[in-house]
Protein backbone atom coordinates (compact mmCIF):
# COMPACT_ATOMS: atom_id res chain seq x y z
CA UNK A 1 0.00 0.00 0.00
CA UNK A 2 2.55 2.24 0.98
CA UNK A 3 4.70 1.79 -2.13
CA UNK A 4 1.86 2.45 -4.10
CA UNK A 5 1.33 5.74 -2.51
CA UNK A 6 5.33 6.69 -3.02
CA UNK A 7 5.11 5.47 -6.95
CA UNK A 8 1.61 8.00 -7.14
CA UNK A 9 3.58 10.90 -5.27
CA UNK A 10 6.64 10.53 -7.98
CA UNK A 11 4.62 11.22 -10.69
CA UNK A 12 2.56 14.42 -9.38
CA UNK A 13 3.52 17.31 -9.84
CA UNK A 14 3.45 20.52 -7.27
CA UNK A 15 3.13 23.59 -8.70
CA UNK A 16 5.27 26.31 -7.48
CA UNK A 17 2.48 28.39 -6.23
CA UNK A 18 0.50 26.63 -4.44
CA UNK A 19 2.67 27.38 -0.94
CA UNK A 20 2.32 24.02 0.09
CA UNK A 21 -0.66 23.37 -0.14
CA UNK A 22 -1.69 19.70 -1.77
CA UNK A 23 -5.34 19.50 -0.23
CA UNK A 24 -6.43 21.61 -3.46
CA UNK A 25 -4.67 19.11 -5.76
CA UNK A 26 -7.19 16.23 -7.74
CA UNK A 27 -5.63 12.49 -7.41
CA UNK A 28 -7.25 11.23 -10.72
CA UNK A 29 -7.98 13.95 -13.14
CA UNK A 30 -4.82 15.43 -11.98
CA UNK A 31 -2.55 11.94 -13.29
CA UNK A 32 -5.33 11.97 -16.47
CA UNK A 33 -4.12 15.17 -17.64
CA UNK A 34 -0.50 14.67 -16.96
CA UNK A 35 -0.53 11.20 -19.20
CA UNK A 36 -2.82 13.06 -21.95
CA UNK A 37 0.15 15.87 -22.24
CA UNK A 38 2.91 13.12 -22.19
CA UNK A 39 1.23 11.44 -24.87
CA UNK A 40 1.27 14.88 -26.97
CA UNK A 41 4.38 16.68 -26.40
CA UNK A 42 6.90 13.84 -25.12
CA UNK A 43 8.39 16.01 -22.47
CA UNK A 44 11.71 15.10 -21.50
CA UNK A 45 11.97 14.56 -17.56
CA UNK A 46 16.03 14.57 -17.39
CA UNK A 47 15.87 18.41 -18.70
CA UNK A 48 13.52 19.30 -16.19
CA UNK A 49 15.39 21.56 -13.64
CA UNK A 50 14.74 23.31 -10.12
CA UNK A 51 15.56 27.25 -9.79
CA UNK A 52 16.36 28.46 -6.36
CA UNK A 53 15.22 31.88 -5.75
CA UNK A 54 12.98 32.78 -8.82
CA UNK A 55 14.73 33.61 -12.19
CA UNK A 56 17.54 35.34 -10.28
CA UNK A 57 18.98 32.39 -9.17
CA UNK A 58 22.97 31.30 -9.96
CA UNK A 59 23.83 28.36 -12.14
CA UNK A 60 25.05 27.05 -8.44
CA UNK A 61 21.07 26.67 -7.38
CA UNK A 62 20.19 24.18 -10.60
CA UNK A 63 19.63 21.34 -9.72
CA UNK A 64 18.71 18.16 -12.53
CA UNK A 65 16.37 15.88 -11.86
CA UNK A 66 18.64 13.33 -13.31
CA UNK A 67 20.83 13.60 -10.69
CA UNK A 68 18.20 12.71 -7.63
CA UNK A 69 18.08 9.45 -6.88
CA UNK A 70 15.48 7.26 -5.17
CA UNK A 71 12.18 5.94 -6.01
CA UNK A 72 9.84 9.23 -5.20
CA UNK A 73 10.65 12.60 -3.73
CA UNK A 74 8.38 13.56 -0.77
CA UNK A 75 6.95 16.48 0.39
CA UNK A 76 7.72 18.24 3.29
CA UNK A 77 6.57 21.47 4.50
CA UNK A 78 8.07 21.99 7.55
CA UNK A 79 11.15 21.59 5.82
CA UNK A 80 12.61 26.04 6.14
CA UNK A 81 14.11 25.85 2.93
CA UNK A 82 11.25 24.47 0.84
CA UNK A 83 8.83 26.94 2.45
CA UNK A 84 11.33 29.74 1.19
CA UNK A 85 11.28 28.37 -1.92
CA UNK A 86 7.70 27.64 -3.09
CA UNK A 87 7.30 31.57 -1.03
CA UNK A 88 9.22 32.68 -3.55
CA UNK A 89 8.23 31.07 -6.63
CA UNK A 90 4.49 31.81 -5.92
CA UNK A 91 4.74 35.54 -6.82
CA UNK A 92 6.61 34.66 -10.13
CA UNK A 93 5.85 31.54 -11.67
CA UNK A 94 2.27 31.55 -12.32
CA UNK A 95 0.40 28.10 -13.86
CA UNK A 96 -1.63 30.34 -16.90
CA UNK A 97 1.57 32.44 -17.74
CA UNK A 98 4.53 29.44 -18.15
CA UNK A 99 6.47 29.15 -21.06
CA UNK A 100 6.17 25.25 -20.62
CA UNK A 101 2.27 25.46 -20.66
CA UNK A 102 2.48 27.58 -23.70
CA UNK A 103 4.49 25.79 -25.39
CA UNK A 104 2.55 22.21 -25.20
CA UNK A 105 -0.48 24.37 -26.21
CA UNK A 106 1.12 25.37 -29.13
CA UNK A 107 2.42 21.86 -30.24
CA UNK A 108 -0.60 20.28 -29.39
CA UNK A 109 -2.66 22.59 -31.92
CA UNK A 110 -0.16 21.80 -34.45
CA UNK A 111 -0.44 18.16 -33.90
CA UNK A 112 -4.43 18.17 -33.79
CA UNK A 113 -4.48 20.19 -37.30
CA UNK A 114 -1.44 18.35 -38.63
CA UNK A 115 -3.85 15.09 -37.84
CA UNK A 116 -7.19 16.56 -39.17
CA UNK A 117 -5.41 17.50 -42.61
CA UNK A 118 -4.38 13.82 -42.49
CA UNK A 119 -7.85 12.37 -41.80
CA UNK A 120 -9.63 14.74 -44.51
CA UNK A 121 -6.61 13.32 -46.49
CA UNK A 122 -7.58 9.73 -46.34
CA UNK A 123 -11.05 9.78 -46.70
CA UNK A 124 -10.73 11.85 -49.59
CA UNK A 125 -8.53 9.28 -51.15
CA UNK A 126 -10.98 6.47 -50.27
CA UNK A 127 -13.84 8.20 -51.96
CA UNK A 128 -11.75 8.92 -54.83
CA UNK A 129 -10.51 4.93 -55.26
CA UNK A 130 -13.72 3.69 -54.57
CA UNK A 131 -15.39 6.13 -57.15
CA UNK A 132 -12.45 5.50 -59.29
CA UNK A 133 -12.71 1.51 -59.04
CA UNK A 134 -16.38 1.41 -59.41
CA UNK A 135 -15.99 3.29 -62.88
CA UNK A 136 -13.29 0.83 -63.76
CA UNK A 137 -15.61 -2.19 -63.07
CA UNK A 138 -19.10 -0.47 -64.81
CA UNK A 139 -20.69 -0.47 -61.54
CA UNK A 140 -20.51 3.65 -60.87
CA UNK A 141 -22.24 6.42 -62.71
CA UNK A 142 -19.65 8.86 -64.35
CA UNK A 143 -20.70 12.53 -65.10
CA UNK A 144 -19.70 13.25 -68.76
CA UNK A 145 -19.24 16.22 -71.16
CA UNK A 146 -19.17 14.88 -74.64
CA UNK A 147 -17.93 17.72 -75.94
CA UNK A 148 -15.30 18.78 -73.61
CA UNK A 149 -13.73 15.41 -73.34
CA UNK A 150 -13.62 15.07 -77.00
CA UNK A 151 -11.92 18.44 -77.41
CA UNK A 152 -9.48 16.64 -74.74
CA UNK A 153 -8.54 13.83 -76.56
CA UNK A 154 -8.21 15.71 -79.95
CA UNK A 155 -6.04 17.75 -77.90
CA UNK A 156 -4.01 14.93 -76.76
CA UNK A 157 -3.33 13.46 -80.11
CA UNK A 158 -2.47 16.56 -81.94
CA UNK A 159 0.09 16.88 -79.01
CA UNK A 160 1.74 13.40 -79.72
CA UNK A 161 1.40 14.16 -83.55
CA UNK A 162 3.69 18.00 -82.85
CA UNK A 163 5.79 16.03 -80.68
CA UNK A 164 6.88 13.57 -83.61
CA UNK A 165 7.23 16.03 -86.08
CA UNK A 166 9.52 18.12 -83.23
CA UNK A 167 11.53 14.76 -82.56
CA UNK A 168 11.72 14.21 -86.45
CA UNK A 169 13.07 18.16 -86.80
CA UNK A 170 16.01 17.69 -84.59
CA UNK A 171 16.98 14.91 -85.78
CA UNK A 172 17.23 17.00 -89.63
CA UNK A 173 18.54 19.31 -87.38
CA UNK A 174 21.59 16.86 -86.33
CA UNK A 175 21.88 15.40 -89.60
CA UNK A 176 21.98 18.51 -91.14
CA UNK A 177 24.65 20.32 -88.55
CA UNK A 178 27.42 17.21 -89.17
CA UNK A 179 26.70 17.98 -93.14
CA UNK A 180 27.54 21.38 -92.84
CA UNK A 181 30.99 20.84 -90.75
CA UNK A 182 32.03 18.46 -92.91
CA UNK A 183 31.91 20.91 -96.44
CA UNK A 184 33.71 22.52 -93.84
CA UNK A 185 36.37 20.55 -93.40
CA UNK A 186 36.23 19.40 -97.23
CA UNK A 187 36.18 22.90 -98.15
CA UNK A 188 39.67 23.56 -96.10
CA UNK A 189 41.29 20.52 -97.55
CA UNK A 190 40.69 21.84 -101.27
CA UNK A 191 42.06 25.13 -100.33
CA UNK A 192 45.15 23.52 -98.85
CA UNK A 193 45.65 21.38 -101.55
CA UNK A 194 45.28 24.14 -104.34
CA UNK A 195 48.53 25.77 -102.73
CA UNK A 196 50.42 22.88 -102.77
CA UNK A 197 49.07 21.25 -106.37
CA UNK A 198 50.29 23.80 -108.89
CA UNK A 199 48.82 21.57 -111.75
CA UNK A 200 45.05 21.53 -110.40
CA UNK A 201 45.27 24.60 -108.39
CA UNK A 202 42.46 25.85 -110.64
CA UNK A 203 40.37 22.74 -109.79
CA UNK A 204 41.16 22.52 -106.17
CA UNK A 205 40.35 26.08 -106.30
CA UNK A 206 36.92 26.29 -107.29
CA UNK A 207 35.79 23.31 -105.93
CA UNK A 208 36.60 25.21 -101.99
CA UNK A 209 34.81 27.93 -102.97
CA UNK A 210 31.72 25.94 -103.73
CA UNK A 211 32.21 23.89 -100.39
CA UNK A 212 32.47 27.61 -98.68
CA UNK A 213 29.14 28.63 -100.18
CA UNK A 214 27.23 25.64 -99.28
CA UNK A 215 28.59 25.74 -95.72
CA UNK A 216 27.37 29.19 -95.26
CA UNK A 217 24.21 28.70 -96.71
CA UNK A 218 23.77 25.51 -94.67
CA UNK A 219 24.40 27.53 -91.50
CA UNK A 220 21.97 30.26 -93.00
CA UNK A 221 19.33 27.57 -93.21
CA UNK A 222 20.34 25.67 -89.92
CA UNK A 223 18.89 29.37 -88.19
CA UNK A 224 16.19 29.04 -89.58
CA UNK A 225 15.25 25.32 -88.51
CA UNK A 226 16.81 26.22 -85.32
CA UNK A 227 14.02 28.67 -85.03
CA UNK A 228 11.30 26.26 -86.26
CA UNK A 229 12.23 23.63 -83.96
CA UNK A 230 12.50 26.17 -80.58
CA UNK A 231 8.76 27.82 -81.50
CA UNK A 232 7.51 23.93 -82.04
CA UNK A 233 9.40 23.33 -78.83
CA UNK A 234 7.71 25.91 -76.56
CA UNK A 235 3.92 25.29 -78.58
CA UNK A 236 4.30 21.28 -77.50
CA UNK A 237 5.94 21.59 -73.80
CA UNK A 238 4.67 24.82 -72.35
CA UNK A 239 1.72 25.52 -73.83
CA UNK A 240 -0.28 22.43 -75.02
CA UNK A 241 0.90 21.19 -71.72
CA UNK A 242 -0.20 23.84 -69.41
CA UNK A 243 -3.39 23.45 -70.96
CA UNK A 244 -2.96 19.57 -69.99
CA UNK A 245 -2.27 20.53 -66.76
CA UNK A 246 -5.37 22.43 -66.14
CA UNK A 247 -6.98 19.04 -67.87
CA UNK A 248 -5.67 16.94 -65.25
CA UNK A 249 -7.21 19.03 -62.59
CA UNK A 250 -10.47 19.41 -64.24
CA UNK A 251 -10.36 15.51 -64.46
CA UNK A 252 -9.52 15.45 -60.46
CA UNK A 253 -12.06 17.43 -60.26
CA UNK A 254 -14.94 15.70 -61.58
CA UNK A 255 -13.40 12.47 -59.67
CA UNK A 256 -14.12 14.58 -56.09
CA UNK A 257 -17.37 15.26 -57.88
CA UNK A 258 -18.69 12.10 -58.55
CA UNK A 259 -17.76 10.25 -55.58
CA UNK A 260 -19.22 13.06 -53.10
CA UNK A 261 -22.18 12.89 -55.52
CA UNK A 262 -22.40 9.16 -54.95
CA UNK A 263 -22.15 9.37 -51.09
CA UNK A 264 -24.55 11.77 -50.57
CA UNK A 265 -27.35 10.04 -53.17
CA UNK A 266 -26.50 6.70 -50.66
CA UNK A 267 -27.10 8.48 -47.64
CA UNK A 268 -30.16 9.85 -48.92
CA UNK A 269 -31.77 6.65 -49.40
CA UNK A 270 -30.87 5.16 -46.18
CA UNK A 271 -33.02 6.13 -42.88
CA UNK A 272 -33.75 9.21 -41.36
CA UNK A 273 -32.50 9.20 -37.71
CA UNK A 274 -30.71 12.16 -36.04
CA UNK A 275 -26.87 10.76 -36.91
CA UNK A 276 -28.09 10.36 -40.38
CA UNK A 277 -29.38 13.88 -40.84
CA UNK A 278 -26.55 15.13 -39.24
CA UNK A 279 -24.32 13.32 -41.63
CA UNK A 280 -26.50 13.89 -44.76
CA UNK A 281 -26.04 17.77 -44.01
CA UNK A 282 -22.67 17.69 -44.00
CA UNK A 283 -22.36 15.21 -46.85
CA UNK A 284 -24.77 17.88 -48.81
CA UNK A 285 -22.27 20.79 -47.78
CA UNK A 286 -18.91 18.90 -49.16
CA UNK A 287 -20.58 17.78 -52.43
CA UNK A 288 -21.97 21.28 -53.02
CA UNK A 289 -18.38 22.41 -52.57
CA UNK A 290 -16.82 19.89 -55.06
CA UNK A 291 -19.32 20.65 -57.61
CA UNK A 292 -18.63 24.13 -57.29
CA UNK A 293 -14.59 23.35 -57.73
CA UNK A 294 -15.46 21.23 -60.89
CA UNK A 295 -17.76 24.08 -62.58
CA UNK A 296 -15.00 26.51 -62.09
CA UNK A 297 -12.32 24.00 -63.61
CA UNK A 298 -14.74 22.78 -66.83
CA UNK A 299 -15.02 26.30 -67.67
CA UNK A 300 -11.30 27.18 -67.57
CA UNK A 301 -10.62 24.01 -69.31
CA UNK A 302 -13.15 25.07 -71.95
CA UNK A 303 -11.01 28.97 -72.24
CA UNK A 304 -8.04 27.42 -72.32
CA UNK A 305 -8.58 24.78 -75.42
CA UNK A 306 -10.52 27.49 -77.08
CA UNK A 307 -7.27 30.17 -76.99
CA UNK A 308 -4.98 27.08 -77.24
CA UNK A 309 -6.43 26.41 -80.54
CA UNK A 310 -6.08 30.19 -81.53
CA UNK A 311 -2.55 30.21 -80.81
CA UNK A 312 -2.22 26.93 -82.02
CA UNK A 313 -3.03 28.11 -85.79
CA UNK A 314 -1.17 31.38 -85.56
CA UNK A 315 2.28 29.56 -84.43
CA UNK A 316 2.09 26.83 -87.27
CA UNK A 317 0.97 29.01 -89.99
CA UNK A 318 4.28 31.27 -89.36
CA UNK A 319 6.70 28.29 -88.81
CA UNK A 320 5.42 26.16 -91.42
CA UNK A 321 5.94 29.14 -94.08
CA UNK A 322 9.02 29.72 -92.82
CA UNK A 323 10.32 26.06 -92.90
CA UNK A 324 9.18 26.25 -96.98
CA UNK A 325 10.65 29.15 -97.76
CA UNK A 326 14.25 28.26 -96.23
CA UNK A 327 14.10 24.61 -97.20
CA UNK A 328 13.44 26.20 -101.16
CA UNK A 329 15.53 28.82 -101.47
CA UNK A 330 18.50 26.22 -99.73
CA UNK A 331 17.98 23.33 -101.92
CA UNK A 332 17.33 26.08 -105.20
CA UNK A 333 20.84 27.58 -104.71
CA UNK A 334 19.14 31.08 -104.48
CA UNK A 335 21.21 32.62 -101.57
CA UNK A 336 19.27 36.07 -101.47
CA UNK A 337 15.91 34.49 -101.31
CA UNK A 338 17.17 32.60 -97.93
CA UNK A 339 18.67 35.48 -96.61
CA UNK A 340 15.58 37.23 -97.14
CA UNK A 341 13.45 34.78 -95.43
CA UNK A 342 15.61 35.27 -92.43
CA UNK A 343 15.25 39.02 -92.84
CA UNK A 344 11.29 38.19 -92.73
CA UNK A 345 10.79 36.52 -89.71
CA UNK A 346 13.77 38.54 -88.03
CA UNK A 347 16.29 35.86 -87.53
CA UNK A 348 19.82 36.79 -86.05
CA UNK A 349 22.21 34.50 -86.83
CA UNK A 350 25.10 34.15 -84.57
CA UNK A 351 28.69 34.88 -85.23
CA UNK A 352 31.15 32.11 -85.37
CA UNK A 353 33.05 32.74 -82.62
CA UNK A 354 31.05 35.89 -81.64
CA UNK A 355 31.81 36.50 -77.41
CA UNK A 356 28.23 36.50 -75.54
CA UNK A 357 26.52 40.29 -75.24
CA UNK A 358 27.07 41.73 -71.72
CA UNK A 359 24.20 41.79 -69.60
CA UNK A 360 23.68 45.21 -70.09
CA UNK A 361 23.31 44.51 -74.09
CA UNK A 362 20.69 41.87 -72.95
CA UNK A 363 18.58 44.44 -71.23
Amino acid sequence: MSEGIMSKAATMEIPISSNGDTGSLPEDDGLEQDLQQVMVSGPNLNETSIVSGGYGGTAEGIIPTSTIKGPAVQYNASFPGLRLLLAQGSGLHQPHSSPSVGGEEVVRGIAVEKFDIVKKWGINTYKCTKQLISERFGRGSRTVDLELETQIELLRETKRKYECVLQLARALTNHFYSLVQTQHALGDAFADLSQKSPELQEEFGYNAETQKLLCKNGETLLGAVNFFVSSINTLVNKTMEDTLMTVKQYETARLEYDAYRTDLEELSMGPRDASTLCRLDAAQSQFQSHKDKYEKLRADVAIKLKFLEENKIKVMHKQLLLFHNAISAYFAGNQQQLEQTLKQFNIKLKTPGAEKPSWLEEQ
